[in-house]
């Protein structure tokens, strides 16, 4: 949520900062803004919309000249969308100016002593409290402006990212972080600062991560300093080679981000398993179950904690490790888990899993899992993420840049590895012979090339889309392995079309919501020839006769399903164990043609965020 961009060197800084606020538009946000130091003045414009919207407003406003700027995209927390809450903002004195991400708990206890002091306030805002703490720590102590902020921070309750720039002392921005990302790129003569690597791919591949609790004086021309914030202890900088490229980050021909991403998941899945499915070997390596095979093999149970899709892709592994490898798994809601006092001990495994790596409830679950003894494993997509930080050991998806705030390649390649993960599992504990352990090995090797069959039936979706966009519900029903894809299908319609759509395991339909089927309800039945086949199609039957409209998910040459739906979209047999990385590219592709033809954001939906650094 929230992006940041800095720059200080020896370019123009506001290409650079404008670039890299589109780049993080992927993030989510409803305003923008831009602080410029030209040598002489200070400038800051900002606006409510979009970066295309600031670009203009700075055109008409202010000079764009300068070497040193920050600039922010901001998605509300405290105040509503517009002008005056936009970052970044300005201390009273009018010297400081400041953009944070994250939120600071204890703002309003702060801002009623800064009240008392003679601090007057334009926005609703956290963040112009902060920035004004540091202006009054900066004035009554009469130190320098890294000292202040270290100061300040010890006294705010949050979470917090930031950039604080002063005029009077025109060569450094002074940054820190606790609980929200922030990354350094350092280039020759010239730093480069930013929420994530993708502002400055085309300048650097050097970066910096600050780990919670640190800050850094950034000064062109100067090496780096970063500080403990606790204790003003010096860290050395690591500095790492980014293995990111431009053309990754870039839509590549596509309409939207998300369709480009949903074409991706064949090499994306591939990228996943390579080097760890050794088929002809009949081998899975992997490094972080490898070395760490004695906490696996010796807890009581998993517990897996994640957050929207990836907890979708969490419930597809309960099936995973329960019927393969035979260990009991619970699956939770991270932002549930971190709150309700559970029982914890050093005899469970816990699984986090974050296509980002920086979900604020689900690092708030593995730090909650880690002080009561538990192992802590992550999985995720980003490397150097503060999950892939924090956790024991871990792997990563290798997915690629996901710039669509709905996820696609997240969901099926967290499925990939945690069905590598059950496969090894299954192996080393003799709960599955060496025939079917090969027989899954080739079958998951095939993933690829199927789910490159099924994305073939892109034109029939759209036909499909065409009829039931107007549709103000859906319902998404599954069983068994394809109960969690009914869920994760809902919610792609949901988070991208904003029509109410909600999923169910089919057998609970006579339990409830078999009230609400008429023939305005579509009814999208997962209805694959592995598992509940025959129980699946007695739902359909239930779901005809009261004249609801029926789109059946179905493995190619189904016959049964195809006399009772009204449109049936099929994908390629596999293995029951792993058509949920087929039967979702179809609810994929329907959630998107759906939201395209209704004109909405599919890449920026509103109110949603990419990665969700707040409670």
């Amino acid at each position: 949520m929230c992006g940041i961009v800095g720059y200080i060197g020896h370019r123009d800084a506001f290409p650079i900062i404008i670039q890299g606020l589109k780049r993080l538009e992927y993030r989510g946000y409803d305003s923008a803004g831009i602080a410029l130091y030209d040598g002489k003045d200070l400038k800051v414009s900002k606006t409510k919309g979009k970066v295309a919207d600031l670009e203009d407003r700075v055109k008409k406003e202010i000079s764009n000249n300068g070497t040193i700027g920050i600039g922010h995209t901001r998605w509300a927390t405290h105040g509503v969308p517009n002008d005056v809450n936009a970052h970044p903002h300005y201390s009273n004195s009018g010297d400081l100016v400041i953009i944070h991400n994250g939120i600071i708990e204890n703002y309003e206890s702060l801002k009623k002593e800064l009240i008392k002091r003679g601090y007057t306030f334009k926005s609703d805002t956290d963040t112009e409290v902060l920035i004004n703490l540091i202006e009054d720590v900066k004035s009554k102590e009469n130190v320098k402006l890294g000292k202040a902020v270290q100061v300040a921070l010890n006294q705010v309750v949050g979470a917090y990212a930031i950039a604080v720039f002063d005029k009077n002392k025109p060569d450094e921005i002074v940054i820190a972080r606790l609980g929200s990302p922030l990354a350094v790129g350092v280039g020759e003569n010239e730093f480069f600062i930013a929420s994530d690597a993708s502002p400055f791919l085309e300048y650097t591949k050097n970066a910096i991560y600050l780990e919670d609790e640190e800050m850094a004086i950034i000064k062109a021309n100067k090496e780096i300093k970063i500080r403990k914030i606790k204790d003003d202890s010096l860290v050395d900088p690591y500095v790492q080679e980014l293995q990111m490229n431009l053309e990754q980050i870039e839509k590549g021909g596509y309409d939207h981000f998300m369709l480009k991403e949903i074409y991706e998941q064949p090499n994306a899945i591939k990228d996943t398993y390579r080097g760890r499915l050794l088929v002809q070997e009949g081998i899975i390596r992997m490094a972080g179950i490898d070395d760490n095979i004695e906490k696996f093999l010796n807890a009581n149970r998993i517990i897996i904690v994640a957050c929207g899709t990836s907890w979708h892709a969490g419930l597809v592994a309960e099936y995973i490790f329960e019927d393969i490898a035979r260990i009991p798994v619970e699956v939770e809601y991270a932002s549930e888990f971190r709150y309700r006092n559970p029982v914890i001990t050093n005899k469970d495994v816990v699984i986090a899993i974050s296509q980002s790596g920086e979900t604020a409830d689900t690092l708030a679950a593995i730090k909650l899992a880690k002080a009561n003894g538990a192992f802590v494993f992550g999985v995720c997509n980003v490397v150097g993420s503060s999950i892939a930080r924090e956790t024991h050991a871990g792997a990563y998806t290798h997915a690629g840049p996901e710039i669509g705030v709905a996820s696609t390649k997240a969901f099926t390649t967290q499925i990939t590895l945690l069905t590598l993960i059950a496969l090894k599992l299954a192996k080393v504990k003799g709960e599955i012979s060496n025939s079917d352990y090969r027989y899954h090995l080739q079958e998951l090797e095939l993933i690829p090339e199927k789910v490159e069959k099924a994305l073939k039936s892109e034109e029939h979706i759209k036909m499909i889309a065409e009829k039931y966009k107007n549709a103000r519900n859906f319902l998404y029903l599954g069983r068994g392995y394809n109960f969690p894809v009914a869920l994760e299908g809902a919610l792609k319609l949901k988070e991208i079309s904003y029509i109410h759509a909600e999923g169910y395991p089919a057998a609970e339909m006579k339990h409830g919501p078999i009230a609400l089927i008429d023939e305005n309800m579509p009814v999208v039945v997962i209805a694959t020839k592995k598992g509940h086949y025959e129980k699946v199609v007695s739902n359909i039957e239930e779901i005809k006769a009261r004249q609801g409209k029926i789109i059946g998910v179905v493995t190619e040459g189904d016959v049964n399903v195809k006399k009772l739906a009204d449109y049936v979209i099929e994908v390629p047999e596999s293995l029951e164990s792993l058509s949920p990385l087929l039967t979702t590219i179809p609810l994929q592709l329907l959630s998107y043609h759906i939201a395209v033809m209704l004109d909405k954001n599919v890449d920026q939906p509103r109110n949603l965020a990419k990665s969700v650094t707040v409670e």
